[in-house]
């Protein structure tokens, strides 16, 4: 059991006393030991302060540099990319609006004019800003509506999105893409990844569909009937599931 020294406590014979000493050695043993490892945690710290003191400036410069790329560089990359943006749109928006000469608009949104810029420059010259990601939507739809099926991929697979439908959009034109040039199988296998991307009432009954229909063309029967089977079950108010059943029949019957 464990002793505790009273204060004023006297040893009642030689035995306690020899205790005592032995008790209070270890202690200045102890604390001896720590000012030793003290003392040298500071012979050590005032060796390496150089070294110490440059690791953190590098932090420092690092933390810095990255806040101040952020604010005077990268923040006014973001805003330049942004306005120059707004001009190639309109001509986007205004050739999905119209059948009227689509292909000369969508010509001008990509290549731009009376010196602004079109998507592709803005993809060049504001390479990794959100401006430019959004350019090469743009630019990928607009190559496939111009049946420039190799350029609409190239475009489109560099950008990126978590958007629900942008982001299905992008890897259903890839499909479209691919299906258009005659590679059925990359064409399912991009129409599969637009499903997985998100699941709403209006990519997903559309991407079943395509999905189904380049399954039944490949005669991948059981496949086909698979989606076709799930606009019909999960999906009885979209436009696709009108004529779903007929779809159904001819999967069952190839399978």
């Amino acid at each position: 059991m464990a002793t505790y020294k009273k204060r004023g406590y006297k040893p009642k014979n030689k035995g306690e006393e020899a205790g005592q000493e032995h008790h209070d050695s270890t202690t200045a043993e102890v604390f001896s030991t720590l000012d030793s490892s003290a003392s040298r945690t500071e012979q050590w710290v005032a060796r390496n302060q150089n070294y110490i003191l440059g690791v953190i400036g590098v932090i420092a410069v690092g933390v810095l540099g990255y806040l101040g790329y952020q604010q005077f560089i990268q923040q006014p990359r973001e805003e330049a990319a942004s306005n120059e943006l707004f001009y190639p749109l309109q001509y986007f928006r205004q050739a999905q609006q119209t059948d009227t000469a689509a292909d000369s608009l969508y010509t001008l949104a990509l290549n731009g004019a009376d010196g602004k810029y079109g998507l592709v420059d803005i993809i060049d010259e504001y390479s990794g800003t959100e401006a430019a990601n959004l350019a090469r939507y743009a630019a990928g739809v607009s190559y496939l509506q111009l049946d420039q099926y190799e350029q609409a991929i190239s475009y489109l697979e560099g950008y990126t999105s978590e958007d629900a439908i942008l982001g299905a959009v992008s890897l259903g034109s890839i499909g479209d893409a691919f299906l258009e040039l005659g590679q059925s199988g990359e064409a399912l296998s991009y129409y599969e990844k637009a499903l997985a991307h998100d699941t709403n009432n209006f990519t997903t009954p559309l991407y079943l569909q395509k999905a189904g229909i380049t399954a039944l063309e490949m005669q991948e029967y059981d496949t086909a009937l698979g989606y076709f089977s799930q606009i019909r079950d999960e999906y009885p108010q979209s436009a696709q599931a009108s004529g779903v059943e007929a779809l159904i029949g001819m999967a069952k019957k190839g399978s």
